[in-house]
C-alpha cells in the first residue's frame, strides 16, 4: 500500500499534468486531504502563491483541483528557460542566481535535499500525495542526475502509473520500451499503464493490452478518451490550432521565450500567434505577451519585422496592450545594471514614455487594483525583475501596475484578461465581440475528474492507496 501515487509519461506532453490534476480532484472528492507534487518543473508558465512565492502554473492548478492552498513545497524546484542552454533556478519560490550558474548535473546535490524535505513534509501533512513526473523515466542519460522521476518514486514508495499518448501512435511500443529502460527496482514500482487521449472504440485495442501485460507483468488500468476540456498548460501554447474568426483577430507575437501564455485562453478563437508582419495585417488589436528574456525577445521582435509592424499598428490607432515583458518593450529604455539578463541597456519601442530598470530581486505577489480608466476592480499576479516608472504624457491608471497613452496600454499584471469585465472592455476597444466564456476552472476540473475516473479501473487504483 502506498501513500503516494505518481503519474509518469513515456514522453513529454503525454498528459501527465492533466491526469495528475484529475487524480487530485477525484481523491479530494472522496474526502481525502490531497497534495500535488512535482519535484522539478521546467516552464516559463508560472504563478504566485498567496505567500508571494513563485511556482509552476501546473501545480497551482493541481492544488486547486485538490482544494488546498498552493504551497511551494508542491513544486520546490522551478527551472525557467532563458536560452537554449540556460535557465533561472527558482528554489522554494525564490530565484537563486548561484544555482542558476551551475551546470545541470552539478545542481543535483544542492537541490535534492530540498526535494526530499518538501516531499516528506507533504507526506506528513496530507493523506495522499499525487506526484507528477517530468519528461520520461526512460531518459537513461539523465538517470544519475534524476531528481524528478524514479528517484522521487523510490523516495516516496509511490505506486507509479505510466501514461502514453495513444493519439500520437506507437503507444504500446512506447510503454514497452520505457519499461525495458527501467532498472528492476524501478520496475517494481510500476503498477499500471494508462492509454491517454484515445479516440474511437476501446474494444478495438484488444489483444494489445493483454500482450503488453504478458511482456511486462504490468496491466493496462486506464483508457482515457480525448477530452476537449482545456486546462492551463505547463509549458505549451494554450492552443495548438489557429482558428479563423470572421469578425477579426488579435495578434500576439510568438516570442521565443514567451511566458504565462495560459492567461490568453479567454481570447479563444480571437487570438492569433504571429511570427511575421504579414500575419499581423488587419489585426484588430495587438498584445505583446510576457517574456523570460525580455531584451533578447525584443531583439527578435525587431529582427522579425514585428516591432515595426506593432509600431505601425499603434500609430494607426489599433489598440496595443503590453503585459509584463511586453509592457517593458513598449517603453523608452530597458536597463539591466545587475546583469539579470546579461546587463546593458537597450531602447524600447518608444510607444509609452516608460523606463524599466531591472532590480536584483524579483517581485512576486498577488495584486488587486482599481483601474482609473474603467473603474473596474482587477486581480492578477506579478512576476518581474523590472521596475517601471513613467515619464510625462503617460497616464498611470493603477499605481505601479497599469499605464496608458492613447490607444497603447501596458501592465505588469498577469491575468488581466482573465477579469471578464476588463476583457469585454478591451475587446470593445478593438470592435470585437467576446467569445463564449470558458467554464470556470473549478467546473472544468470537476468535468475532467468524472471522465478520467470513468476511464480508469478505479477499484485497482484505489487498491494501490
Amino acid at each position: 500500500m502506498a501513500r503516494a501515487i505518481m503519474i509518469q509519461g513515456c514522453t513529454s506532453s503525454a498528459g501527465k499534468s492533466y491526469l495528475t490534476a484529475a487524480l487530485c480532484r477525484i481523491l479530494a472528492n472522496e474526502g481525502l486531504r490531497v497534495a500535488p507534487f512535482k519535484a522539478q518543473n521546467m516552464s516559463n508558465n508560472a504563478g504566485v502563491t498567496p505567500a508571494g512565492l513563485e511556482m509552476g502554473r501546473a501545480q497551482l492548478v493541481q492544488a486547486q483541483a485538490a482544494r488546498v492552498v498552493p504551497d511551494v513545497r508542491m513544486n520546490p524546484v522551478l527551472l525557467k528557460p532563458e536560452a537554449d542552454t540556460r535557465s533561472q533556478v527558482v528554489l522554494l519560490g525564490r530565484a537563486h542566481p548561484d544555482l542558476s550558474a551551475l551546470g545541470w548535473r552539478e545542481r543535483k546535490p544542492h537541490l535534492w535535499p530540498h526535494v526530499q524535505a518538501s516531499l516528506h513534509s507533504l507526506l506528513d501533512d496530507y493523506d495522499v500525495v499525487v506526484i507528477e513526473g517530468a519528461g520520461s523515466p526512460a531518459e537513461v542519460n539523465l538517470r544519475r542526475s534524476d531528481i524528478v522521476n524514479m528517484r522521487v518514486a523510490q523516495e516516496a514508495g509511490a505506486a507509479v502509473l505510466l501514461a502514453a499518448d495513444i493519439d500520437r501512435g506507437g503507444a504500446f511500443a512506447h510503454l514497452l520500451g520505457t519499461w525495458h529502460c527501467l532498472t528492476p527496482e524501478e520496475r517494481a514500482l510500476l503498477r499500471g499503464f494508462i492509454l491517454n487521449r484515445f479516440r474511437g472504440d476501446a474494444r478495438l485495442l484488444s489483444p494489445a493490452p493483454e500482450w503488453l501485460e504478458t511482456q511486462t507483468g504490468v496491466p493496462t488500468v486506464g483508457v482515457i478518451p480525448m477530452l476537449d476540456i482545456p486546462l492551463p498548460e505547463e509549458d505549451g501554447f494554450w492552443t495548438e490550432k489557429q482558428t479563423v474568426n470572421e469578425d477579426g483577430f488579435i495578434a500576439l507575437p510568438r516570442l521565443p521565450r514567451v511566458s504565462n501564455l495560459d492567461e490568453f485562453a479567454p481570447l479563444g478563437p480571437l487570438a492569433r500567434w504571429v511570427t511575421t508582419p504579414a500575419e499581423m495585417e488587419d489585426a484588430r488589436a495587438v498584445i505583446l505577451p510576457g517574456s523570460k528574456s525580455t531584451a533578447a525577445d525584443l531583439s527578435w521582435l525587431r529582427a522579425s519585422g514585428l516591432a515595426a509592424a506593432v509600431t505601425r499598428a499603434a500609430h494607426a490607432g489599433v489598440p496595443v496592450l503590453g503585459i509584463c515583458g511586453g509592457l517593458q518593450m513598449l517603453g523608452q529604455t530597458l536597463s539591466d545594471p545587475h546583469g539579470v539578463e546579461g546587463g546593458g541597456e537597450v531602447p524600447g519601442l518608444g510607444l509609452l514614455n516608460l523606463i524599466t530598470t531591472w532590480a536584483a530581486d524579483k517581485t512576486t505577489r498577488l495584486t488587486t487594483c482599481t483601474d482609473a480608466e474603467t473603474g473596474l476592480r482587477l486581480g492578477g499576479y506579478e512576476i518581474h525583475h523590472g521596475q517601471t516608472r513613467a515619464g510625462s504624457g503617460v497616464q498611470e491608471l493603477a499605481p505601479d501596475v497599469l499605464w496608458r497613452s492613447g490607444n497603447v496600454r501596458g501592465t505588469s499584471l498577469h491575468g488581466l484578461l482573465e477579469n471578464p469585465a476588463y476583457l469585454e472592455r478591451f475587446l470593445g476597444w478593438a470592435g470585437l465581440t467576446p467569445p463564449s466564456p470558458l467554464n470556470s476552472l473549478d467546473a472544468r476540473l470537476d468535468a475532467i475528474a468524472v471522465q478520467v475516473k470513468a476511464g480508469l479501473d478505479w477499484d485497482f487504483i484505489g487498491g494501490l492507496l
